[in-house]
């Protein structure tokens, strides 16, 4: 089985994450599509998604909002839920995206409401 171009380059990405990574920080997951956005805060020692947010929720899609804005909701939710639990520091998991548009906006907003990566 060959693996493609962008699972090298995923693999690649959160590796590197994954060694420099200590115990103190999680790890926060991005993933777009098209249409949406989603990110996630990952305990890698547990294997376990702590919190999650998405664009797919009623609540967002419900806002009728472009996919920029939509990036920004998605921020917002999840750093009000880090807040609750008390997370502040994590470590930026892209993906294979490029630092750049959606994502950019995304981790933009997160700093702003008081994350640190």
């Amino acid at each position: 089985m060959k693996i493609t171009k962008v699972d090298r380059k995923k693999f690649r990405i959160r590796n590197k994450i994954k060694k420099v990574s200590s115990k103190d920080r999680y790890r926060l997951s991005v993933n777009r599509s098209i249409k949406n956005i989603s990110a996630q805060i990952i305990d890698d020692e547990k294997n376990i998604t702590i919190l999650s947010a998405s664009s797919n929720t009623k609540k967002i899609k419900s806002q009728k909002t472009s996919k920029k804005q939509m990036s920004t909701f998605v921020a917002e939710e999840l750093a009000k839920k880090a807040k609750d639990k008390k997370i502040t520091k994590v470590y930026f998991d892209r993906g294979p995206y490029k630092y750049h548009g959606r994502v950019k906006l995304l981790a933009d907003e997160l700093r702003k409401n008081g994350m640190e990566f």
